[in-house]
């Protein structure tokens, strides 16, 4: 592993002691710390001149995170790194990918340019919730997939007469290749959101009666979507359902929401820290995947295996 550091804002720091401890390596050393007024100050406390760099951080709520990632990545560029390559589990404002409306703000393609600006070479994300936003860089991006923790655990339980359910028109290619590598049915959710964090559905294609039912999505917030998809496959007859999520951001009220739902399981990643197990949320790591990416990125190895939805 040629001159390969690996650093960590402070929001990744679970998920990249992980991914180091697959990779056999100490995390990268570091002073993160912010001044009374907010300001955010860092400093890497070792040499990295000549280095490749990745620093791993999620850009979930607050925008510090962001903040700090962007000071990251300057300080790293100014130190004379090789390459630095901002590693993002969780790429924060991905839905703002379009201007779907008057007088609003791309703010994915925003974020793009504040990452390439502040020195970022190159970009590993993981489940992107518009992939449109790779062509937002002039620079390469990696776009990972967590299916592949996902599908392998769904595999090993063998649900008996499985149909594979998306909540929305835009997860049905992801939900189409679970259900094709699940030997399952595929459900589609027909919904409209009257405003952002409200959804309501409206109908159900495909007969999930008798049928137990993996709702597959690529984030949670408010739990609003996926209650309504829940509580409506339930009333069409669906006898056991599961979730699936990469990107569990669970905000307000959505962990009590989803702990009343008639569910199974909700089976999220580690993308997004601070996410506490209970009797219906299991987490399952996707760190592995991002030491893969990770380790064959420097070695200058093909990654491609890893973008497949598999």
């Amino acid at each position: 592993m040629p001159n390969l550091k690996i650093f960590s804002g402070t929001n990744s720091s679970s998920l990249t002691d992980k991914i180091t401890k697959i990779l056999n390596m100490q995390t990268g050393d570091c002073e993160i710390k912010k001044f009374s007024d907010g300001e955010i100050w860092m400093r890497y406390n070792e040499n990295i001149r000549g280095c490749d760099v990745f620093i791993i951080q999620s850009t979930n709520s607050p925008s510090d995170n962001l903040m700090e990632l962007l000071i990251m990545l300057d300080a790293a560029k100014r130190s004379s790194a090789n390459r630095v390559t901002a590693v993002i589990p969780y790429f924060g404002y991905a839905r703002q990918d379009r201007k779907d409306q008057p007088r609003v703000s791309i703010t994915a393609k925003l974020i793009a340019n504040l990452l390439e600006k502040a020195g970022a070479d190159r970009v590993i994300t993981m489940d992107l919730h518009a992939s449109q936003i790779q062509g937002f860089f002039d620079i390469p991006v990696d776009h990972l997939y967590g299916s592949a923790v996902f599908l392998k655990y769904f595999m090993e339980m063998n649900i008996p007469n499985l149909a594979v359910a998306s909540p929305d028109v835009g997860g049905l290619k992801m939900a189409r290749a679970y259900a094709k590598r699940l030997h399952a049915d595929l459900i589609l959710i027909d919904k409209r959101r009257p405003k952002p964090n409200v959804a309501e559905i409206m109908n159900i294609i495909g007969d999930v009666n008798g049928k137990n039912v993996l709702i597959i999505d690529d984030l949670i917030d408010t739990g609003g979507t996926f209650a309504n998809a829940v509580n409506a496959l339930k009333n069409k007859g669906a006898v056991e359902i599961y979730g699936a999520c990469t990107h569990a951001i669970l905000s307000g009220e959505a962990i009590n929401r989803i702990e009343k739902l008639p569910l199974k399981k909700l089976y999220v990643s580690d993308t997004i820290p601070h996410i506490k197990e209970s009797e219906i949320i299991e987490i399952k790591s996707v760190s592995s995947i991002f030491a893969e990416a990770i380790i064959r990125t420097n070695q200058n190895e093909s990654i491609s295996s890893l973008f497949e939805v598999v």
